[in-house]
Order: structure tokens, then C-alpha cells, then sequence
């Protein structure tokens, strides 16, 4: 109990959320903007036949075949940005629009072709076909896939920690490493346990949260529709 109260004081807690906080601002500005960029992409790369789609393309290939820390590194020394805050951002929308572009093409792809011909025919032409039919529908299917990446990129962020950002788990490892401060000695095991538990409990409980929120949301659309779980 004593270890528990040394490790967990006013202060100590206060600084961990301090960097939970800092990791959701992140991941969020992050996966909003994924999310458009990557829907523009998805949508040039399944629908346009010129030279759009052969750059999009390579932008794709090139970022799902490379780390996201590497990118974390490159625009954290060479983003031209003024705040670590836009580098960082940076380097996860460049990395996560990627995967968001494929996870739509591949929502997109499963949409029968009919559904442009049937939207012809009642007075829709291409753009209003998309926005109004083709969109919608491949966001109802895509939730669970594009979830799985939201999630990511909220654990992702602990790679920050890399270039000194306080994030969560920068926060963690940098209050741990000024524990003597509080107890008098070097961290202990049962200390380093209690603060990197703390840690993976808020990771935890944010994305859970999130998974099951969207697998509610997604069960509501398809109830709608008519589809059986």
C-alpha cells in the first residue's frame, strides 16, 4: 500500500494524464485527417485512369512498405513545420492515410458495378453517385477494418516516446526514471509494474471503449439495413 501511494501521488497521476492527454490529441488529428485523405486517394486510385492513379498508387506502396517510425524520425527532422506538434501529425497522416486509402479501395471494390448504372437511370451522375450511394455504403462496410486502424494508430503513438514527445508512454518511462525523487531509491520492480500497468490500462480502456462503441454503431447500421448478425 505505501509502494502504491508513493507511486501514485497527486502529481505523478496528474503528469501520466498529461501525456494520456497528449496521446489522444495526437492520435485523433491524425486519424481525422487519414480518414479524408485517405478516402480521396481510395476513390482516385479504384476510379481514375490517368496518371492520378499511378501517383497514388506509389505514394500507397511506398508508405505500407516502410515503418511507421521511420517516418516519425524523417518528418520530425524534415517536415517543414514550425511546431513538433504539425511534424509529428505529419508523419502519421502521411503513414496511416496510406492504409486508410487500400481500406477503402477495398470497400469501394465491393460495391456490385450495377449500382452506378441503377443510380444512371434514375438521374444521378457520377459524383452524386458516389456521395450518395457508393460512399455510404462502403463506410458501413469498412467500419470493423478502418476501427482496427484507429486503434492502431492510438498505439502507435507510443513512438513518439522515440523522439521525446510527452506522450503516455514518454510520460511513464520519464517519471519512472525520477522515482528516487518520491521514494529515496532506484525504481523497483513492483514500481516499474504499477506505472507501466497504469499505462496499459488507459491504452486499453481507450480502445476497447472505442471497438465497442463502434461494433454498436456498426450493428445499428446493419439493422437498418436489414442484415442479420
Amino acid at each position: 500500500m505505501e509502494t502504491f501511494e508513493a507511486v501514485f501521488t497527486p502529481d505523478n497521476v496528474r503528469y501520466i494524464l498529461l501525456g494520456y492527454g497528449t496521446t489522444i490529441k495526437y492520435a485523433a488529428i491524425s486519424i481525422i485527417l487519414s480518414i479524408i485523405i485517405g478516402t480521396v486517394m481510395g476513390l482516385i486510385r479504384n476510379y481514375d485512369k490517368f496518371i492520378l492513379k499511378r501517383l497514388t498508387g506509389l505514394y500507397i506502396e511506398v508508405f505500407r512498405n516502410t515503418p511507421n517510425l521511420l517516418w516519425v524520425f524523417v518528418c520530425f527532422i524534415a517536415a517543414p513545420f514550425d511546431t513538433i506538434f504539425a511534424r509529428c501529425c505529419c508523419a502519421y497522416v502521411l503513414f496511416t492515410s496510406a492504409m486508410m486509402a487500400e481500406i477503402v479501395r477495398g470497400g469501394l471494390n465491393s460495391i456490385p458495378k450495377g449500382q452506378f448504372e441503377a443510380a444512371a437511370s434514375q438521374g444521378f451522375n457520377f459524383i452524386g453517385t458516389l456521395w450518395y450511394i457508393i460512399i455510404p455504403q462502403c463506410f458501413r462496410r469498412i467500419i470493423p477494418t478502418m476501427m482496427s486502424q484507429v486503434i492502431t494508430v492510438i498505439k502507435d503513438t507510443s513512438f513518439l516516446a522515440q523522439v521525446a514527445v510527452g506522450e503516455l508512454l514518454y510520460n511513464t518511462k520519464d517519471l519512472m526514471s525520477k522515482m528516487y525523487v518520491y521514494t529515496g531509491h532506484a525504481t523497483t520492480f513492483t514500481e516499474m509494474c504499477l506505472l507501466f500497468g497504469f499505462a496499459m490500462l488507459l491504452y486499453f480502456v481507450t480502445c476497447f471503449t472505442l471497438s465497442c462503441i463502434m461494433r454498436y454503431y456498426q450493428r445499428r447500421l446493419n439493422r437498418g439495413q436489414g442484415v442479420s448478425q
